[in-house]
C-alpha cells in the first residue's frame, strides 16, 4: 500500500505495529482515489464502531448490491463472497478522509445490525436498502418501506426480481 493511502486511512493514534494491509482486523484495499475495507457480517458492527471512534463522523450513504449474476468478483482471501453486499461510505471531516466499507451478506439470512445507534442519519438509507434489496437491519427503529407501497411484494433491485410486463395492444393498421 502506498504511503499516501496509509496516510488517508491511518488515524493519528494508530500503533506503528499495525498491519498496513488491514484496518481493525479487516482487509484493506487501497486504490488510487478509493480506500476500501472489506468485512464479513460478523465483523460489521465492531468495524463500524471502531471507524466511528477513529473520527469518521459522517455517513455519506448506505446501500446494497446484489451479486447474483456476478459471483466471481475480486475479494480479499479472508472475505467469504456472499450474494449481497452492504456498502457504506464514511467521511471524516476533521481528518479529511473518506473510506468505503463493503460487508458481505448471505442470501439465506439477508440481515445485519443497524448503524442507527452510531449514526442516526443512516435511518433512511437503511430503509431504502431494505425496500429495494430486502436486506434487514436488525435493531432499526422503523424498518418499513420508504419508496414502494407497504403492500408491494418483492424487492425491485434484486437480480431475480420479475419485472413483469404490461401487454401493449396496437390498433389494427388501416387497410
Amino acid at each position: 500500500m502506498s504511503e499516501v493511502a496509509q496516510a488517508e486511512v491511518a488515524p493519528a493514534e494508530v500503533a506503528p505495529a499495525e498491519d498496513p494491509t488491514t484496518l481493525h482486523g479487516c482487509p484493506l484495499d487501497a486504490r488510487p482515489g478509493a480506500v476500501v475495507v472489506h468485512c464479513n457480517r460478523d465483523d460489521y458492527l465492531p468495524l463500524m464502531t471502531a471507524l466511528k471512534d477513529d473520527g469518521y463522523e459522517l455517513p455519506v450513504g448506505v446501500t446494497g448490491v446484489d451479486y447474483l449474476t456476478h459471483p466471481g468478483r475480486d475479494l480479499p482471501a479472508a472475505i467469504i463472497p456472499e450474494r449481497f453486499e452492504v456498502v457504506v461510505e464514511l467521511l471524516s471531516l476533521e481528518h479529511r478522509r473518506r473510506i468505503r466499507v463493503r460487508c458481505q451478506i448471505p442470501a439465506e439470512d439477508p440481515a445485519t445490525p443497524t448503524l442507527f445507534d452510531l449514526w442516526p442519519g443512516t435511518e433512511a438509507h437503511e430503509r431504502e436498502t431494505y425496500d429495494m434489496f430486502g436486506i434487514r437491519f436488525d435493531g432499526h427503529p422503523d424498518l418499513s418501506r420508504i419508496l414502494m407501497p407497504e403492500d408491494w411484494e418483492g424487492h425491485p433491485l434484486r437480480k431475480d426480481y420479475d419485472t413483469g410486463h404490461i401487454p401493449v395492444q396496437f390498433k389494427e393498421a388501416p387497410k
